[in-house]
């Protein structure tokens, strides 16, 4: 991957401008990778939440006191930077939780007795 961030110094301003570009370290194309996958995750919520219909109406509202901390860390590692957003994002991703963890340690090494393997 040659990903360029845009690290930019000027010189020579009478002279006109040159500018110089820095690659990207290894630490921050993975930091760029790991971005874009929280960045996808989020729509992906969102835009399943919306086709669930949990979005078409904004009527609710909540309210409450917590942590300046922790909403720091929930923006920064989510990369949102709305309250609004943020609220919504976390309850639609309670809200469509699949429980898969539970669903598969319950049914784990069972295989329904009436399933056709085809063998």
């Amino acid at each position: 991957m040659t990903a360029k961030l845009a690290f930019r110094t000027r010189q020579g301003r009478t002279s006109g401008t040159t500018k110089r570009v820095r690659r990207a370290s290894k630490e921050q194309l993975q930091r760029i990778e790991v971005l874009k996958r929280q960045r996808e995750r989020i729509q992906a919520v969102i835009a399943s939440a919306k086709r669930s219909g949990l979005l078409e109406e904004k009527t609710g509202r909540i309210a409450g006191r917590v942590s300046a901390e922790l909403i720091a860390q929930a923006k920064a590692r989510t990369g949102l930077t709305s309250d609004t957003e943020l609220v919504e994002f976390a309850l639609a991703s309670l809200a469509l939780e699949d429980n898969f963890a539970e669903t598969f340690r319950k049914t784990q090494a069972t295989v329904d007795p009436s399933l056709k393997l085809g063998f």
